[in-house]
């Protein structure tokens, strides 16, 4: 398991980097911090679920992929790493708001909002991916 929250938390710092990355983007279009926050976590959750479904939480022995039950199991699983990473993603997008709340602005205080935004989040978001998206149950 230690293993595995390693490779999540390798993922994770790639989401940061599309995270941040996309939310610069967005307010250098004129966008909002809270527009361009949903937009840039958007993105940054689909990155990690596809970095997730093939390096964290991986096939198993009998070739059946993790969440590969149903009619449509790229989209249903998709939709479900996307619900779990909802609670995640209020502490993270909480949090963000809090520190954009908290300090003068300074050029450098979006990415440091969302690195605090991502590492509250992270736990919530990796109990959900492994007990609910990935688990022995679904498998």
């Amino acid at each position: 398991m230690r293993a595995q929250l390693l490779r999540f938390g390798l993922v994770g710092g790639l989401g940061y980097v599309v995270d941040s990355g996309v939310l610069y983007a967005m307010l250098t279009l004129g966008l909002g911090f809270g527009t361009g926050r949903l937009l840039s976590f958007l993105c940054a959750v689909l990155t990690t679920w596809l970095l997730n479904r093939r390096f964290t939480f991986t096939e198993l022995p009998s070739g059946k992929r993790p969440g590969s039950e149903g009619k449509h199991p790229l989209i249903r699983e998709g939709l479900r790493y996307l619900a779990a990473m909802s609670f995640g993603g209020v502490l993270n997008v909480g949090t963000y708001a809090a520190v954009m709340a908290m300090f003068s602005y300074h050029a450098a205080l979006p990415a440091i909002g969302v690195a605090a935004g991502s590492l509250v989040g992270m736990i919530a978001n990796f109990v959900s991916a492994k007990w609910w998206v990935y688990s022995q149950k679904r498998r």
